[in-house]
């Protein structure tokens, strides 16, 4: 196997900045050893500047680099591994769940008449759903430029809390125009949760424990949605003279506020900094994450990659996903209980209804997470996804020409299964892609894709057809098949490649030896032994682990499911 080219955490290179970097040591003793004070600037950070995220100290780096040359006890991994699970995941949890409840407040709404207090007309209400996104695009990129300068989970934790204040303040709007400029705002400050998710999870947990991670948190979205179906039908049955719909946004936004305050207070900043760990731990936690680190600066931005990615066939597919999976999705979130109320149940009894929703979507997530995982040996993960793309599509079938009220409701429920989908395909884009540049592109071009087909979605619901919404419903089944056939074509792109260079290698070309793990920063393209992986038991085309101290532990990892030791949660 080879060698990393130029290792960042070799002792010898941190050795080096730090003899570089030295402070004096009265001033070291007032300070955490662990974070770097950026001793080079000559006047101590004021104002704003104050609030900064700060890189790990060169202490701290130097003594991660000399754990890293020994072999850890598998014994304190596994104890300080449950601790973070229980730390961090049940946070992330509560932070989707207040994600996707925030944006299925206009859906009950809708049921309390916020159309008719407002004065919405033709597709007004549609333009609210959509706009949303709007907010959500444009603010994608300076929103997730700036949780690069901030400590993660406090900037996480005050994008949260906003999201409740806006939440309260649409729930004040006097007419269209006030709700419009609001909802824009709103989906700005949402425009950095998934990527903080990601940040967060990735953080903390090794590259073969994100996908389960992932999993748990994207699986509460039904819980989410089931918490919104109770507090729907609790507001419901309040009386007064302020109208109903006002009471859902205020409501759900304080709850959401309070939960943002009390989250930045939960999840650590970073494991240098942290203070729920003592400096060994600190320092286990960071070196049993060894395999996962790559020689490159993360931060630089290669053109050819960007060209690279322009040209290859993947990008258009990965924007495609994100856009046919989406097209629904922006259908069913802000029109699903006026479809179900057009079932022809009544406003409470709707609300009542959206808990079985959620309930199926949590089932449907952890149900393909869990055969994900019995199958992935048999390289089956795109013929997963497909298959569970059916589901939905025979759903919205039974919506659009089932006869009966039941048989609508049960089509209702099967479109919950698309959840599941995506969750599986989060880590296809990381994991089959080569080149931090281009995993970085990619990565945003499918939630470009989400935020148009969220966009798009709600305008393929005419309001002539209330409430039965004949058109949305067979758009949103087209939509799911048209996704079939992308998911399908990713597939070709993953395995001719691999049957290719399989090909090579076995005519006696070296160069494409799938055993040889390169930790250069070169693209799945570039780097010849770079193999496509359909099914995904880790995020990390990565091959094996290359520090041989810690082979016993890794060997344990590869061997059973992550976190399979921690038991019984």
């Amino acid at each position: 196997m080879s060698k990393p080219t130029a290792d960042i955490h070799t002792i010898e290179q941190v050795e080096k900045g730090h003899a570089e970097h030295v402070e004096d040591t009265d001033s070291l003793k007032q300070r955490d050893l662990d974070v770097d004070y950026d001793a080079q600037e000559d006047q101590p950070r004021v104002g704003i500047r104050k609030l900064l995220r700060r890189n790990p100290s060169y202490e701290f780096i130097r003594d991660v680099a000399k754990k890293d040359q020994e072999e850890l006890d598998p014994v304190q991994v596994r104890r300080l591994e449950k601790k973070l699970f229980w730390l961090i995941v049940p946070a992330l949890c509560m932070d989707y769940i207040f994600y996707y409840v925030d944006k299925t407040t206009l859906s009950y709404a809708a049921l309390f008449g916020i159309r008719e207090d407002l004065g919405l007309k033709g597709t007004q209400y549609s333009t609210l759903s959509s706009i949303f996104y709007v907010g959500w695009l444009v603010w994608a990129i300076p929103g997730n430029l700036l949780m690069a300068k901030f400590p993660l989970s406090k900037y996480l934790a005050v994008n949260i809390f906003l999201w409740g204040a806006f939440l309260i303040a649409q729930g004040g709007a006097k007419d269209f125009k006030d709700m419009l400029i609001l909802r824009i705002v709103s989906g700005a400050f949402e425009a950095v949760a998934k990527p903080g998710f990601m940040a967060i999870t990735a953080m903390w947990f090794t590259r073969n424990q994100q996908p389960i991670v992932t999993g748990c948190w994207y699986a509460s979205q039904g819980i989410g949605i089931g918490l919104g179906g109770m507090i729907g039908y609790g507001i419901g049955q309040i009386k007064a003279s302020i109208p109903a719909w006002r009471y859902e946004f205020i409501i759900i936004g304080v709850a959401c506020a309070v939960w943002g305050i009390v989250m930045g207070f939960i999840i650590p900043d970073s494991p240098y900094s942290t203070k729920r760990f003592t400096r060994e731990e600190k320092i286990v936690i960071m070196s049993r994450k060894r395999a996962d680190y790559h020689a490159v600066d993360k931060r630089q931005t290669k053109w050819d990659q960007v060209k690279e990615t322009a040209l290859d066939v993947k990008t258009y597919l990965y924007f495609l996903l994100g856009l046919t999976a989406n097209i629904p999705n922006g259908g069913t979130s802000n029109f699903g209980t006026l479809m179900t109320r057009g079932f022809g149940f009544n406003t409470l009894n709707t609300t009542l209804l959206q808990i079985p929703y959620g309930l199926s979507q949590t089932l449907f997530i952890v149900a393909a997470i869990w055969i994900n995982h019995k199958t992935a040996k048999y390289n089956i993960r795109t013929y997963l996804m497909a298959a569970v793309t059916c589901i939905p599509v025979f759903g919205f079938a039974m919506m659009a020409y089932g006869q009966n009220q039941g048989t609508k409701l049960l089509g209702y429920y099967f479109t919950g299964a698309s959840n599941a989908v995506f969750s599986l395909s989060l880590s296809i884009v990381t994991g089959n892609t080569g080149g931090n540049t281009k995993k970085l592109l990619l990565s945003a071009i499918i939630f470009v894709g989400v935020g148009v087909g969220n966009i798009v979605g709600p305008y393929a619901f005419f309001e002539a057809e209330a409430p039965r919404y004949t058109t949305g419903i067979i758009v949103c089944m087209i939509s799911r098949i048209a996704e079939i056939l992308v998911i399908l074509a990713l597939r070709l792109t993953f395995t001719i490649p691999n049957k290719r260079r399989d090909k090579l290698f076995a005519d006696g070309d070296e160069r494409y030896d799938p055993n040889v793990t390169t930790y250069e920063d070169v693209t799945d393209k570039q780097n010849l032994h770079f193999r496509y992986l359909s099914t995904l038991a880790s995020s990390s085309p990565v091959l094996a682990p290359h520090k041989p101290a810690q082979a016993g532990l890794e060997k344990q990892a590869w061997q059973r499911p992550p976190f399979a030791h921690l038991g019984s949660w």
